[in-house]
């Protein structure tokens, strides 16, 4: 929870089209919210299972009295109870991760890429060439323009 471990994941199961994660909460004193993102994620060389839970509401522990988290009366409250299901999305994992990376590999390894990214920059040095002549007449424009405006106010 906002990447503090509180727990581990003790199970996993297969359904149709879900994935059941039975988690362990380490300590009664932690209150996780109901109002949450919850998300699964695969991470390592293991596969290692990771669930990411995301409080959207902040809550102030000073305005709620004390909840046990295996009374009934917890099931009223804001924060989750033992045994409580939550629904969750699918976070990231590494096959997405090496899926993506060699698709953008693949696009810089296309030689149509580089040959449009060198006549952008063909293109881009040709235009600072013109805009540094630019400058230059302009500068050259302003410093006439100041010697005459300085010998007109001298006469007068």
């Amino acid at each position: 929870m906002r990447g503090i471990s509180v727990g581990y994941v003790q199970d996993l199961k297969l359904g149709f089209n879900t994935v059941i994660v039975l988690v362990n909460i380490n300590s009664t004193n932690i209150f996780i919210p109901k109002n949450s993102i919850i998300e699964t994620s695969q991470t390592g060389i293991l596969k290692d299972a990771i669930i990411d839970i995301i409080p959207l509401e902040v809550i102030k522990m000073s305005k709620i009295p004390y909840i046990d988290h295996f009374s009934n009366d917890c099931y009223m409250s804001k924060f989750l109870c033992n045994y409580h299901h939550l629904y969750g999305e699918r976070g990231i994992n590494y096959d997405d991760l090496i899926r993506a990376t060699t698709r953008i590999s693949q696009r810089f390894d296309d030689p149509r890429f580089f040959n449009l990214c060198y006549l952008l920059l063909q293109r881009l040095i040709n235009v600072s060439y013109i805009m540094l002549d630019l400058s230059y007449d302009i500068k050259k424009a302003l410093f006439l323009f100041s010697s005459y405006i300085s010998q007109y106010l001298i006469k007068n």
